[in-house]
């Protein structure tokens, strides 16, 4: 009863982000072809500026498959949106009023700590859905536009994708502890998001130990190297915010 009720607080926004990523995975694989046409045009852009030289970049990474998929996929589109439906999925819990009547769950025969790790499971499995499935679409559509992709390398990206994601669902669930409402620990942590995010941009030197920069998994897409240090302590940083969450629902008073 408490998984199924789980999947009905959260199963709207789940299929909601796993339709949207399916279809944004699909849209860049198949858009390549287009993108290989306009590659002989970049050398006309004045390259200048910092703006100049950021799209030089870019476009340098388009000119391989690889690095056209990482940084339009990985570096960019499921980095931002998963981050979004990670926060989405970790909002809510047992004390939220609307999901399903918060004291008619906290009445239930088992114990509130049972009902927090039923709700932080199954909001990881359907995170975990989300950081997979849309990123295995990539090789599977691949030879549509003549090219091929890893598994391998969706597999890794995927699963630092989850890691550094767990991060933000955790952080909202814990805010869900806290707050009795559903859209203040969603903007908290969205804002929290957004803030380190702008961190890492700016602090070029320090972005590389950076959240987002695990969750793009660029060590491994440069390197070719596990982050393992990294997706360790993405990891122990979600358990410690979801005990946190366990904590603050035992000592409350409802």
């Amino acid at each position: 009863m408490l998984w199924y009720k789980s999947w009905l607080d959260t199963r709207w926004r789940f299929l909601i982000g796993l339709a949207l990523l399916m279809l944004a995975a699909g849209g860049i694989v198949l858009y390549y072809p287009e993108v290989v046409k306009l590659l002989p045009l970049v050398p006309n852009i004045d390259t200048s500026g910092p703006l100049g030289r950021r799209i030089k970049e870019a476009a340098e990474l388009q000119r391989d498959y690889r690095g056209y998929v990482w940084s339009q996929w990985f570096g960019q589109n499921v980095t931002q949106t998963g981050t979004l439906f990670a926060v989405l999925l970790g909002s809510g819990g047992p004390v939220t009023q609307g999901s399903g009547g918060a004291l008619f769950t906290l009445s239930l025969p088992v114990s509130r700590n049972r009902l927090l790790e039923v709700r932080a499971a199954a909001g990881l499995a359907e995170w975990l859905v989300l950081a997979l499935v849309p990123s295995l679409l990539i090789p599977l559509l691949s030879p549509a536009v003549g090219q091929t992709y890893a598994v391998t390398s969706a597999l890794v990206h995927a699963v630092c994708l989850f890691v550094a994601g767990g991060v933000f669902f955790s952080l909202a669930l814990l805010l869900s502890t806290v707050f009795t409402d559903l859209w203040r620990p969603l903007l908290l942590a969205c804002a929290a998001a957004v803030v380190l995010a702008i961190g890492e941009l700016f602090a070029r030197d320090l972005s590389r130990y950076g959240l987002f920069t695990l969750m793009s998994g660029e060590r491994y897409f440069r390197t070719g190297a596990v982050p393992w240090l990294g997706l360790l302590v993405g990891a122990a940083l979600s358990a410690l915010l979801l005990y946190g969450a366990a904590m603050n629902i035992a000592r409350r008073d409802f």
